[in-house]
């Protein structure tokens, strides 16, 4: 499974606490509860996504990964496909009219149609595949390390990438992306942290802490029903987020920090 890095580590130790004196250099936003909805309880969650009033999700372990179009009031999977066994499902997207999902180490990422779930196309790409989203013009992939790398969507090939830090310091762990703004939303894994990260420089301008969201994260087997899900409905400026296992799914406000 995955590993921690000391760098993500010893920099989620200097995040300000509630109440601290000292203005921080990057903000940080805490978060009020819109709304929670049900959230089925043994998907595995590693790609969430908003799309014309519907959730989509993929979730993850060989043998179990899939992908779903999910009632958001009810958390009823509307429609699913599995994911051949060999592959471990990771990060989902959307492109026009499909759907676009990666694999964590075999370097295999599929293209299925957005209506039917039938498989399109199939693509390759270097090292592992950890989160996904689109800004528009490129896919967004997150392979676990600092470094995020834009996509074409119609070859696949990188085109650009960039470095994630924090006031000069790496920040590694990316998992689970979501393009908000002009920024990317991102889950630190194994942390309730989601980083606003400016997609032109890497930059994290905004810290989002979760820690109180829901008390069991990092508690259940192999402490892995960690933080990982953000989904953004544009047109009505809703942010939802959900775990892998968790059995709600969260629309938060943010509340900046005093």
């Amino acid at each position: 499974m995955k590993k921690h890095r000391l760098t993500t580590l010893f920099l989620f130790s200097l995040l300000p606490a509630a109440g601290a004196l000292a203005a921080p250099s990057i903000p940080t936003y805490d978060f009020k509860v819109v709304h929670s909805y049900p959230h089925d309880s043994q998907a595995f969650t590693q790609g969430l996504l908003y799309r014309d009033g519907f959730l989509y999700e993929s979730t993850g372990l060989n043998g179990k990964s899939s992908i779903r179009k999910v009632n958001l009031e009810t958390g009823k999977v509307l429609q699913s496909k599995d994911i051949p066994p060999q592959y471990f499902g990771e990060g989902l997207t959307v492109w026009k009219d499909t759907l676009v999902g990666i694999t964590w180490q075999t370097q295999t990422g599929f293209v299925f149609d957005l209506a039917s779930f039938e498989l399109r196309n199939q693509f390759s790409y270097p090292g592992e595949g950890w989160g996904l989203a689109q800004n528009g013009k490129e896919l967004v992939l997150s392979d676990g390390s600092a470094t995020l790398r834009f996509l074409d969507p119609k070859t696949f090939l990188e085109v650009r990438r960039v470095k994630v830090t924090a006031d000069g310091i790496a920040v590694d762990q990316i998992n689970e992306l979501e393009v908000v703004g002009d920024e990317i939303f991102a889950n630190i894994w194994h942390t309730n942290t989601i980083a606003r990260i400016d997609q032109n420089t890497g930059k994290i301008v905004g810290w989002i802490d979760l820690g109180k969201l829901y008390p069991e994260a990092g508690k259940g087997p192999n402490s892995e029903n960690v933080l990982n899900g953000i989904a953004w409905d544009a047109d009505k400026k809703r942010l939802f987020v959900t775990g892998k296992l968790w059995p709600k799914l969260y629309e938060i406000k943010l509340v900046p920090r005093k």
